[in-house]
């Protein structure tokens, strides 16, 4: 097996990757069978968007976690990497699609876990929701809102209060961030077939900013977000230790 290894900054990721390669060697991710990034999650999302052009054509990607949570990584044990990465379970991921529309033009950025706007200043973003061309909210006061993916429902999507979603449900989850009014509205889930655009209401007195999991773009005026489903991306965990297993158990979390 051909394995790319590749570790983050963070303590103690590159001494496990000089380990790793010291007993299984290390091959460019362009003529490998799989890439292994060695970090958190953050470093999961970077390396996604690395290789994008390689993991789009098939290349699977198992992580293995020196962060903190390593939600979308695997324990860091040494023996037998090859046999637990035959062994793996597949998560079929894709992304959403960002287009935010800024002074200088528009910006596209993929994410996998959620697009977040944010009110950029002390006064609270003004923001009309629509869904497929449709105002569905016209007036949310709020710190901001975000449009969240299976994957990423446990991540800040969960931290707003918004419902944890199974990986194989056809969902995404539409959270307010701390909603000033309406104060009853809670959110939203949406068909992953649904365009939802997010209009930035007086974005001169109530600047907000748009990201894309950790990639933000200041100022926007608009973002439409939408599921890539052309994009497929193969993620690889320990067999008794799938993704599903661990949204599931989010569920139950206490």
């Amino acid at each position: 097996m051909k394995i790319a290894f590749t570790a983050s900054q963070k303590p103690g990721a590159k001494t496990l990757m000089d380990q790793f390669v010291a007993i299984y060697g290390n091959h460019d991710a362009g003529e490998a069978d799989v890439i292994v990034p060695i970090g958190g999650d953050g470093y999961m999302l970077k390396t996604l968007r690395r290789y994008m052009a390689l993991i789009r054509r098939g290349l699977p990607v198992f992580g293995i976690n020196r962060g903190t949570v390593g939600f979308l990584m695997n324990h860091p044990g040494i023996n037998d990497l090859p046999d637990r990465i035959e062994q793996a379970k597949e998560a079929i991921v894709s992304p959403l699609r960002m287009d935010a529309v800024a002074k200088g033009g528009t910006i596209s950025e993929l994410a996998f876990n959620e697009v977040s706007l944010f009110r950029q200043t002390q006064q609270a973003a003004h923001i009309r929701i629509m869904v497929d061309n449709k105002v569905r909210l016209d007036h949310l006061m709020a710190d901001g809102v975000l449009v969240a993916t299976p994957a990423g429902s446990t991540a800040y999507n969960l931290s707003a209060h918004g419902p944890v979603i199974p990986l194989g449900a056809d969902i995404l989850a539409l959270t307010p961030i701390s909603a000033f009014r309406p104060r009853r509205w809670r959110g939203a889930l949406l068909p992953n077939s649904a365009k939802v655009s997010l209009e930035v209401l007086d974005p001169e007195r109530r600047p907000v900013s748009a990201s894309a999991d950790n990639l933000e773009i200041r100022n926007v005026h608009r973002v439409d977000v939408e599921q890539d489903h052309a994009t497929k991306l193969t993620l690889l965990f320990d067999s008794d230790h799938g993704l599903d297993e661990r949204i599931l158990r989010e569920q139950f979390s206490t």
